[in-house]
């Protein structure tokens, strides 16, 4: 095994936790140790490498728009937005538990500072962005075990 398929392999590890952790862009990590396997072996073709990168690119997007779109789908303020943003990240140093119910409650406390006589519309607020966190995580986790099977199919 070459040193770059070690690292392809690390980096396709790190790729799939990054997709839970918010700091970390998961499958653009997981797409560069695609890359990185391809460079040492030529196991994929142009045409896998094009589409996997619009993917990451895709998910990549679609994982930052989301919480804003379902937020304010759900009825949400700026407030609400911002707030599930700060939850998520205050979530992370808070261990799992805090990473899934960080946006909810980010939401919620944006929502009740914002219009804090409708408490019921907070709720729904919240539920939306944590809604889209788990879409979002889902859809990332999703693209990036492709990746990784692929990956370690050739390795």
């Amino acid at each position: 095994m070459e040193i770059l398929e070690i690292v392809a392999i690390v980096l396709t590890i790190v790729g799939v936790v990054g997709c839970v952790v918010p700091i970390l862009p998961g499958v653009p990590i997981c797409w560069v140790g695609m890359l990185l396997c391809h460079l040492s072996s030529g196991a994929f073709t142009t045409s896998d490498l094009v589409v996997w990168a619009v993917v990451a690119g895709g998910v990549t997007l679609l994982d930052n728009f989301l919480p804003a779109v379902m937020t304010k789908r759900f009825g949400g303020s700026k407030a609400a937005t911002n707030g599930s943003l700060i939850g998520i990240v205050v979530g992370f140093f808070m261990g799992p538990l805090g990473l899934i119910l960080g946006p909810f409650f980010g939401a919620l406390v944006g929502e009740l500072t914002h219009n804090g006589s409708d408490s019921a519309r907070a709720f729904k607020v919240a539920f939306g962005s944590f809604a889209a966190f788990i879409c979002g995580t889902g859809i990332k986790l999703i693209a990036a075990v492709l990746i990784t099977i692929k990956i370690f199919g050739v390795v």
